[in-house]
């Protein structure tokens, strides 16, 4: 071969090894920068070219799929559909063709959508047979019951949101916010439709923030429900052995190194009170001196055995509850009562309840029960786990007599269940500059039935900006919806 044919081979040959390189880079180093870029409209085109599947509440769906027509679908085949979407929301999330997906419709949208790696061999005997790829199913943990006891319950007093829990598996029972919204309402990729109803909900637009899942990611002032930790840390900690030992509380109480004086919410008994009596009538005094007591160490201990400073994944992520870990003595005594800068998800304060129930272990929160192939058949099960200790089951029972006083006896009797022990706490939150706003009312229970079984722990928090102030209390606002929860999830058990 002569010198010149020789160059323009060698030259080819390098044109054919750059456009394999180059082939090889496309296929499989870029291959999911491509998949998932936003301009790739194949990508969308296939994604809703088949119904996607379901996620599934007490055995029925409370999602769908229809098959658009018109200007406003394009070249998308379906779109998703919401049964009661405003209700389900904070557990589904959306999924929209123009705004993508959020909560559980986007952590597990491989199994909905079919493409999910543990379906591979089912999409490829499908190819083969000629049966078109299915989306898979989410089975929750939800108690439709209860979830709609928690709505309809929020939607009488405006803002708020309310979690619910199985103390001894961790599985979520009921997860509600309000305001909200229907997803079904922005799920398609009209302009003059679904953008409208998509502008409409967004914070801007409106202050009430209705897409925000308060049950899951607003951290709220705990209030007095957070006494419960601080009881739960005398205990193990044994600065006192049981509920009704005299806690040589002083009245008035003046805050370490200070000149201030930590005030009772009325006049109520709280000087020397037992713990029990403290808890009954959430006694300010009482349970800041126990925080003080304790130092900051044992009380952040104490708070991150329930969760606090950590993020939950049910999967869909909740905001980290906080209890500062810088303080001094004054600012852990407010801590321990739950001001400063304590602060706590509905999801976090329902946890709190259900390790007091669960005998002092607190189970892993999750929502997610079981993924489902087309077919129904099993790919994924969850299984319980333990999270943590924070009681000794010695403890748990202490707390829980102490819990039940306050629903017996004290203010959280409007929790009362006929038949049925409950245990609960109530808490006024103050908040605002200078605790101007309208404070926070919250409750958080557990029901015990006769067998000393604990099917439900819940937490309630009601933000009512209407209301008289003087008219806001954990106990006449939240204790009622908490009530219903625990009922509903009771009557589904019969």
């Amino acid at each position: 071969m002569n010198k010149p044919l020789r160059r323009i081979a060698i030259f080819c040959g390098l044109l054919v090894l750059a456009l394999l390189i180059r082939d090889n880079w496309l296929q499989y180093v870029q291959a999911d920068t491509l998949k998932s870029d936003t301009l790739n409209r194949r990508v969308a085109i296939e994604r809703y070219a088949t119904p996607r599947g379901d996620i599934i509440v007490d055995g029925k769906s409370i999602t769908g799929s229809t098959k658009g027509t018109g200007s406003g679908y394009n070249d998308f085949d379906y779109k998703r559909t919401y049964k009661d979407g405003a209700m389900w929301a904070p557990i589904t999330g959306y999924a929209s063709q123009a705004f993508g997906a959020t909560q559980l419709e986007s952590i597990e949208d491989g199994i909905l959508t079919g493409n999910d790696d543990r379906l591979f061999f089912r999409n490829t005997l499908g190819m083969i047979t000629g049966k078109k790829k299915q989306g898979g199913n989410v089975v929750t943990t939800l108690n439709a019951a209860a979830q709609k006891a928690a709505y309809q319950g929020l939607l009488k007093q405006g803002k708020g949101a309310v979690a619910a829990i199985d103390p001894q598996t961790g599985a979520i029972l009921a997860l509600a916010s309000t305001p909200s919204y229907d997803p079904s309402t922005f799920a398609g990729n009209s302009t003059s439709v679904d953008g409208k109803a998509w502008n409409k909900l967004k914070k801007e637009n409106n202050p009430d923030d209705p897409m925000l899942n308060r049950a899951l990611r607003e951290t709220y002032p705990p209030g007095s429900t957070f006494k419960v930790v601080t009881a739960a840390a005398a205990l193990e900690n044994g600065l006192y052995k049981s509920a009704d030992e005299n806690t040589e509380s002083p009245l008035p109480y003046t805050l370490p190194n200070t000149s201030t004086e930590l005030k009772n919410e009325g006049n109520i008994p709280c000087k020397n009170a037992t713990m029990r009596v403290a808890l009954r009538v959430s006694c300010n005094t009482v349970f800041g001196k126990i925080g003080a007591d304790l130092g900051k160490d044992k009380m952040l201990a104490e708070a991150e055995k329930f969760g606090f400073n950590s993020e939950q994944f049910t999967p869909v992520r909740s905001n980290a509850s906080n209890f500062p870990k810088t303080m001094d003595k004054p600012q852990t005594a407010l801590s321990s009562i739950g001001q400063f800068e304590t602060a706590a998800t509905p999801l976090q304060m329902a946890m709190v309840a259900s390790a007091v129930a669960n005998s002092g272990t607190l189970m892993k929160p999750y929502m997610v029960d079981e993924l489902q192939a087309a077919s129904v058949d099993p790919i994924e099960q969850t299984e319980p786990k333990k999270l943590s200790q924070p009681l000794s089951k010695e403890n748990a029972q202490i707390l829980q007599s102490m819990m039940e006083t306050v629903v017996k006896e004290g203010t959280g009797q409007k929790a009362q269940i006929s038949g049925v022990t409950v245990g609960g706490k109530t808490g006024t939150a103050q908040h605002g500059v200078a605790n101007s706003a309208n404070p926070y009312a919250w409750f958080i229970s557990y029901a015990k039935l006769s067998d000393g079984s604990s099917p439900v722990a819940v937490a309630v928090v009601v933000e009512d900006e209407s209301a008289n102030r003087d008219d806001i209390s954990g106990g006449g606002l939240a204790a009622p919806i908490a009530k219903s929860v625990m009922e509903a999830v009771i009557n589904s058990k019969k």
